[in-house]
Formats: C-alpha cells, sequence, structure tokens
C-alpha cells in the first residue's frame, strides 16, 4: 500500500467519524481491510485507502455524510462495485468512503414508458434479472456486474454501445447529493426536455467530484424477437478491423461487433473452452430485431466479411452459446494476465473516429511488437474503441515504465487523429495528465464548474482534473 499525497487533519476527521457513527452505527467501519479493500479497484493503481467507510442505505444519510464532512473539509469519495480501471475509488487525501452497495433497490419500472427507477446500488446483472418477465432489458453491458450508479458515474459503455448508445443516452434523470449536502434531481421522466441546462449529462461522467449520485432513471428497451451471434476469423488484423469499418458504413444496426486480435483469441480459445474456433484475428458479431431482420443483417455482414478473406460464418444462436461466446469475450482481461506466469495486467482504451480506426490500432500493434512488450488488443470496434491490455512483470520497473510509455504514444495518436484518451474507462487519476492535449482551455471551464459546485473540493478530489 502507497502513502496518500497528502493527510486530512486528523482532528477532524475523528470528530466527522464519531458524528457519522451516531448516525450509521455500525454500518461505519475503520477497519483497515475494510478501508484497503475501498481504497483501490480492478487497476494496477496503488490502493488508497479511506479513513473511514460508510455503508448507507439512503439518499438522506448521503446528504447527512455529506454535510458534516463539508464542515470539516473532509473528502468524500463515492463506491460502488470497485470494477473500474482508472483508479477512480482511491482516496488521494483521505477522506470517508460512501458505499452505496447497500442501496440496491429498483425503485419503479414503467413498462408502458420503457424506463425504470433504481437506487445506485443496484448492479446491470440484477436489474436484467428483475425485468426478465416484463419483456423489457437494459442493455449496456461493461462486461463487469458494475453498479448502475458507478456506470453512470464513469459514462459507462461496453459491447452493445453501437447499436443502443452509452450510459450518457440512457440516463433520463439522476437524484444526486451535491457537496453542500443538497439532494437535486437533474429531471423528470419526459423523454425529451428543452427547460435549463442539462444537468443530467454534466453529472454523467463526473466520476463523482461534482456529487454523489444515489438514484438512477434509465432508458428500457424490448427484448429483440430474435437474437443470433456469429464469429468470424480473417487471415489478418486489417482485413477484420476493415470489415467493422465496412458494416458501420454501410448503415447495418449490428448490435454487437468485437474485436479480438490473434494473440488474444488463441489465449481465449485455451482459457474459456471454445474449442472449434481459430486463433487468428477475429471478429465477434450479435444481430438483434426480427427473424427477417437479423437475417438480412448477417448476410450483409457476411457478404462484407467475405469480400475480405473471412471465414464463414460459425453461429451461436442458441442462448447457452451465445452467453458462453460473450462470457469468453468480457473474460479478455483475466486472458491477457495468463498470457505469462505471475503477470499483471494494466489495461487503457482510447477510441477514434471509425474511419481512422484501422490505422490507429496497427500503428498500436506495431509499436506494442516493437517495444517487446507482452498484450494484445480486443475492442468494440463497431464505434471505434478499443481496449489495449499489457501483461507485466510486476517487479520489472523497466518493462512497467515501457509500457506507460506505449500508452502515451498510443493516446497522443489517437488524439492526432482526432479521438479521445478514453472512450470508456474514464479519467479518475490515471488519465489525468492527457486532459489538457485533449480539452486544451475548455479545461479551464471544468474547473470554473467545478469550483462553482465544489469550492472546497471535498468531492472525490484527484480525479479528472489536473493540479
Amino acid at each position: 500500500m502507497q502513502a496518500r499525497e497528502t493527510s486530512t487533519d486528523e482532528t477532524a476527521v475523528t470528530r466527522v467519524v464519531d458524528a457519522i457513527r451516531g448516525i450509521l452505527g455500525e454500518r461505519l467501519s475503520i477497519s483497515a481491510a475494510v478501508r484497503d479493500q475501498h481504497g483501490h479497484d480492478e487497476s494496477y493503481h496503488e490502493t488508497l485507502p479511506p479513513d473511514a467507510v460508510a455503508f448507507v442505505e439512503t439518499t438522506e444519510e448521503v446528504s447527512e455524510i455529506v454535510i458534516l464532512c463539508a464542515a470539516e473539509k473532509i473528502p468524500v469519495i463515492p463506491f460502488g462495485t470497485g470494477t473500474s480501471l482508472e483508479g477512480h475509488v482511491g482516496a488521494v487525501h483521505g477522506g470517508i468512503c460512501i458505499d452505496l452497495t447497500r442501496m440496491n433497490q429498483v425503485l419503479e419500472v414503467n413498462v408502458e414508458d420503457l424506463d425504470c427507477r433504481v437506487q445506485a446500488g443496484v448492479t446491470r446483472k440484477q436489474l436484467n434479472e428483475y425485468l426478465r418477465d416484463t419483456g423489457l432489458f437494459f442493455p449496456i453491458d461493461p462486461g463487469a456486474d458494475a453498479s448502475i450508479g458507478g456506470m453512470s458515474a464513469t459514462r459507462a459503455s461496453g459491447t452493445n454501445a453501437v447499436r443502443y448508445g452509452t450510459m450518457r443516452d440512457n440516463v433520463l434523470s439522476l437524484t444526486a447529493v451535491m457537496a453542500d449536502g443538497r439532494i437535486i434531481r437533474t429531471a423528470r421522466r419526459a423523454k425529451k426536455s428543452a427547460a435549463g441546462y442539462d444537468l443530467t449529462r454534466l453529472l454523467v461522467g463526473s466520476e463523482g467530484t461534482l456529487g454523489v449520485i444515489t438514484e438512477i432513471a434509465l432508458r428500457l428497451y424490448g427484448v429483440p424477437e430474435s437474437v443470433s451471434a456469429a464469429v468470424c476469423a480473417f487471415p489478418s488484423l486489417d482485413d477484420a478491423v476493415n470489415t467493422a469499418i465496412m458494416t458501420i458504413q454501410s448503415g447495418v444496426p449490428i448490435a454487437r461487433v468485437e474485436l479480438l486480435e490473434e494473440t488474444i483469441m488463441a489465449a481465449t480459445i485455451s482459457k474459456e473452452g471454445l474449442e472449434g474456433y481459430e486463433p487468428k484475428n477475429t471478429l465477434f458479431f450479435e444481430f438483434h430485431g426480427t427473424e427477417a431482420g437479423t437475417r438480412e443483417q448477417a448476410e450483409t455482414v457476411q457478404g462484407i466479411a467475405g469480400e475480405l478473406g473471412g471465414t464463414e460464418f460459425k453461429w451461436a444462436s442458441q442462448l447457452e452459446e451465445r452467453n458462453k461466446l460473450w462470457q469468453a469475450r468480457h473474460n479478455s482481461h483475466y486472458v491477457i494476465q495468463g498470457l505469462r506466469p505471475g503477470g499483471r495486467v494494466m489495461a487503457t482504451d482510447v477510441c477514434v473516429p471509425i474511419s481512422r480506426l484501422a490505422e490507429c490500432i496497427l500503428e498500436s500493434m506495431r509499436d506494442l511488437k516493437e517495444s517487446n512488450l507482452v498484450g494484445g488488443i480486443v475492442g468494440h470496434v463497431g464505434d471505434g474503441n478499443f481496449h489495449l491490455g499489457y501483461c507485466l512483470d510486476p517487479n520489472d520497473p523497466d518493462e512497467i515504465q515501457r509500457a506507460h510509455d506505449h500508452n502515451d504514444r498510443m493516446v497522443l495518436r489517437a488524439l492526432a487523429l482526432d479521438g479521445t484518451c478514453t472512450g470508456e474507462h474514464g479519467v479518475g487519476r490515471g488519465k489525468i495528465h492527457f486532459m489538457e492535449a485533449e480539452h486544451g482551455g475548455a479545461l479551464d471551464l471544468m474547473r470554473a464548474i467545478k469550483t462553482a459546485l465544489d469550492p472546497d473540493n471535498i468531492m472525490n478530489p484527484g480525479k479528472i482534473l489536473p493540479g
């Protein structure tokens, strides 16, 4: 465990902890093990534990805690399931971690309006299980069984984003506790509004730096009549990526198109038991719609793939087969970790305009090999987003530095192509140093918003904004 950048005033922390204990009783923990658990996510970033962890159950409890922290200028760090990947939850300056996992109730489902409202601790799998008998589903799928609050805070997306969009597109309104303890609701249930500033979009992706999200209203979708998945292997990475690009440019309403570069595909076949698949550069497709619609989509994509050397589609039409296929894709983090004994994964991502995707991926892979690094690429290539996972020796500082250097070059390459430093992982503290290069003068406006809403910088400080 690494030391924090700064320490909070111990006397002030003691006063706040004692006051919170009066509200929560045993639901406040200062155990070293609990604090350490809440000081890190699934990334390679060091553990930075908070001074205490508050297990809240209501929005009103969150408000009371924030008011206490604001009075003493003690940092507040929201915590969902801890599945983020850029050091979002580390207590850079100490403070109180607000664990929202006990706020796990589905509050309402409006079937006729295709929307619902949930507490922040509800996970995406829990929500879809609850919706199972309604004929509706929530499609945003970042891989991990993340909380809806955390997904909103990090503007998550995932494998279905090419068709259904990201959290930005699917959050209708939020209930949040602001830095002074005020409870606000950002919008009503109407599908559109022209009334005032869009506070919902301001808070989606703010990573807890502007407020603590406690409830979320979400857009829902009807379960498709027909769902089918297919796998296609290609002779080269270039051919695979260009197939994805041409599919999108042809207007095919595909639900998912995922790339597994040959290194990752070979390891996935071995680790995930995908017998019968080829260890080549591969695309996973999924088609949603009517029976006739999915058949037409598949025929179009097969034609595109065939022109670029793709193999015949290997179909996974049954639910069990599809689940196995997509679980294998979601397990890529652990597949990369298994590329060498004792390896530790450093995961990163960028996103570029779809027309520049092949260029960015191919140059990044060439650079990876020239840097003598172990790793590979997977990607939500339908929307120009890809992830590179490095499998590093945690005891080799030179190798770790080479990975950071490679990542820096890849991000700057993406920015030069008018892309972004992160398509879905978020900024946290891991990508702060790219914010100036990406946003330029707009970063000062972000700082002004942060100062206006959180003048004492107590809301998850040390994230998103440099300096």
